[in-house]
């Protein structure tokens, strides 16, 4: 994002409020001089945006656009973004800011979600912040880094959605807070009972024990995040029919649901096959191409 992002949004929400020192009916210099337009006045958009808009959305549109950010899908899917003032938004990019995230990463962050620009600092975003320091024991320092990974967490609820994953989590046996924060925070913002508990629910039917799929998830978080009829079902129904796989290969080395069906699994399973040589699931999948091609060359000459 454009480095003058926060002072043209300024300049937009100063030009937006009315001047109470000079009188509407006493004539002046300055009121008789055409003003210079202003950066966002020279911007195309600005001549270019449907002539039927307020001055106020087009203003908003720019900024916007200025950042980054496609106007158009976030007043979509905000629709509330019609009606917030300029200087809300204002307020929500410095709060924002006074937390370590940078300029640079408002685009993405407003792009993912658009609501973040009419949240109310007090009651939705100042609590996710409390809850990475207080909850997670994540230095403010380290805020921007959570927030980048995980943008949905600040419209997520802390005492309808984060608290409530965290304490779910937690229970499971997830100790390392840090590795949950940096690495899987899009745990947090999951539904404990529309996502978490159907797949691990799902893991079992296949025939694991409870705690066999808990300590998949431990070593496999990703576990939580893939899709049941996407991934596990034609995963799973390739892993049994054509590898003839063994669910203890499964509860050893979870991670193979993490990797490309049709990319990495089947043909490395295939070159395996042809070759006739045999590989664990962690050295068949995990290995770079060149050590798949030296591990292939090293069985077949022992053999």
């Amino acid at each position: 994002m454009a480095a003058g992002t926060a002072t043209a949004l300024h300049s937009l929400c100063l030009s937006s409020q009315k001047p109470s020192s000079i009188s509407d009916s006493q004539p002046t210099y300055h009121s008789l001089t055409p003003k210079p337009k202003t950066r966002l006045q020279s911007h195309p958009l600005y001549t270019t945006t449907q002539s039927n808009l307020t001055h106020q959305i087009k203003e908003k549109i720019l900024c916007l656009e200025i950042m980054g950010v496609d106007s158009g899908k976030a007043l979509s899917l905000n629709p509330s973004l019609h009606t917030a003032s300029l200087q809300s938004i204002h307020s929500v990019i410095s709060f924002l800011e006074s937390k370590g995230i940078h300029q640079k990463d408002l685009a993405r962050i407003f792009g993912m979600c658009p609501k973040i620009l009419t949240s109310n600092i007090k009651n939705d975003l100042n609590p996710v912040f409390n809850f990475l320091s207080q909850d997670l024991s994540i230095p403010e320092n380290n805020f921007r880094r959570v927030i980048n990974k995980c943008p949905r967490l600040l419209v997520s609820s802390v005492r309808d959605q984060l608290k409530p994953a965290l304490i779910y989590l937690r229970r499971l046996g997830f100790r390392d807070m840090e590795a949950l924060a940096y690495q899987d925070p899009i745990l947090l913002v999951s539904s404990v009972e529309k996502t978490l508990i159907p797949k691990l629910e799902y893991l079992m039917s296949l025939g694991f024990t409870k705690s066999d799929v808990i300590g998949m998830v431990l070593r496999c978080p990703g576990l939580f995040t893939f899709s049941i009829e996407n991934n596990f079902k034609p995963k799973f129904e390739y892993f049994t029919v054509e590898m003839e796989g063994k669910l203890e290969d499964l509860k050893e080395f979870p991670q193979y649901f993490a990797f490309s069906l049709e990319k990495r699994i089947k043909p490395r399973h295939l070159e395996v096959v042809q070759r006739g040589v045999k590989s664990s699931l962690s050295l068949m999948l995990k290995s770079t191409d060149e050590e798949f091609k030296e591990m292939i060359s090293r069985c077949q000459g022992d053999g």
